[in-house]
């Protein structure tokens, strides 16, 4: 499994069984946080332990967003 699949299967733990369409969604969208953290100087790792621990995907974009200020 690669760490985005990971970071996908934490974000999506609370949902119910998605459809193709959204999957592919959700594999979009976790393609983009990851590259956001990537940028910020979080790893996907660190993300998924974050999420893991239970933050929220909104608590982690806000997380990303803080570094992102203290990156630029």
């Amino acid at each position: 499994m690669t760490l985005e699949q990971d970071l996908t299967a934490a974000a999506s733990r609370d949902l119910e069984p998605l459809t193709p369409a959204q999957k592919e969604t959700l594999q979009r969208a976790v393609a983009k946080v990851v590259a956001l953290g990537a940028q910020t100087g979080v790893t996907a790792e660190e993300m998924i332990q974050l999420l893991k621990s239970g933050l929220t995907v909104g608590e982690l974009l806000e997380y990303l967003a803080a570094h992102c200020g203290e990156v630029a």
